[in-house]
């Protein structure tokens, strides 16, 4: 199957480190390929440096599953993030984040089996 992410985007965006579960990114593929349009990556590998992965360590939470590698944030909104939803549910993706106010909207992507999975959530 032809890659649609390359290791830059979806490394972290602090220090430039990437991990990625290739299984997860297979599924990230697939979906690309359903929805038929480019998936900006806002977020994938974070490592336990990054900011936000940082902030949740110092509030003494477990780190999350971007830095995992089992998560992505893409930036889409309106009609393409109805058909992003769509397709991840079809594919299988049990936990799913939504932004979809204000200026930065994404969809928020994982498999992270050591999370409560389903389950959906807004930002």
């Amino acid at each position: 199957m032809k890659s649609y992410f390359s290791d830059q985007e979806l490394a972290c965006t602090c220090c430039g480190t990437y991990h990625f579960e290739p299984e997860f990114l297979y599924i990230l593929n697939v979906i690309r390929q359903e929805c038929g349009f480019a998936l900006p990556v806002t977020s994938g590998y974070r490592c336990n440096r990054h900011p936000l992965e940082a902030r949740k360590k110092a509030a003494n939470k477990p780190y999350g599953a971007h830095n995992r590698g089992v998560a992505v944030d893409i930036g889409v909104s309106h009609e393409r993030a109805h058909r992003l939803l769509e397709v991840a549910v079809a594919q299988g993706i049990p936990r799913i984040g939504v932004a979809q106010k204000g200026l930065s909207r994404f969809i928020h992507l994982d498999i992270d089996p050591s999370l409560p999975t389903p389950t959906i959530w807004s930002y």
